[in-house]
């Protein structure tokens, strides 16, 4: 595909992970929320769940834009936790925090991040996922409460963040560990370049 010029993205997020890695890509871009639903069906698999959402996020931007947004790749992206097959979102409040917590410590878990592309201009889409395994260290009572009054459980997918304090709990990752952050960038830098907006060039 042709590369397009003087092209932009807009990130279909207000996560300030994913807006800081979208910026390491050294790329312009915007941020423009989708408002997007973000309820699935239950039953559907977890690989289903993080294109559909990522998708209907990136698709919802889509529609809200001008001509003179055009010349874009819009980017949505949706992340989960899942634990032998039970999906583990944002928690409710801190008493879910502590029961997601509970259930991932001393075990491993499978994170998902789902990646759309659309092109503004056209409409084309480009969706994929990414999967990274994620152990947890076995982790007391008191460590999880203490864990949980830091906040940082709050906003995050399986109530931890890999990026920050999490850290400390995580055993060990194998895959992406942007993946575990919230938008995979290897993944998103080739389906770019497949839109024709070449990261590297």
């Amino acid at each position: 595909m042709k590369e397009k010029a003087l092209g932009h993205i807009i990130l279909a997020s207000t996560s300030p992970r994913r807006q800081e890695l979208i910026a390491s890509l050294r790329l312009p871009f915007e941020i423009m929320p989708s408002d997007a639903n973000e309820d699935t069906p239950f039953g559907w698999e977890p690989s289903m769940v993080v294109e559909t959402l990522s998708l209907r996020k990136a698709d919802a931007v889509y529609r809200k834009l001008s001509e003179s947004d055009s010349n874009a790749i819009i980017v949505g992206s949706d992340t989960i936790v899942v634990l032998e097959g039970d999906i583990l979102g944002k928690p409710m409040d801190d008493k879910d925090a502590v029961r997601m917590l509970s259930v991932l410590q001393g075990r491993t878990h499978q994170v998902y991040t789902g990646v759309a592309c659309v092109d503004a201009l056209t409409g084309q889409s480009i969706v994929r996922h990414r999967i990274t395994s994620v152990s947890m260290k076995p982790l007391n009572d008191e460590q999880i409460m203490s864990y949980v009054r830091s906040g940082e459980p709050a906003d995050k997918a399986g109530a931890y963040a890999i990026q920050g304090l999490g850290a400390a709990i995580v055993n060990s990752i194998e895959g992406d560990y942007f993946n575990v952050v919230g938008l995979p960038i290897s993944l998103l830098s080739d389906m770019l370049s497949e839109m024709g907006m070449d990261v590297l060039s």
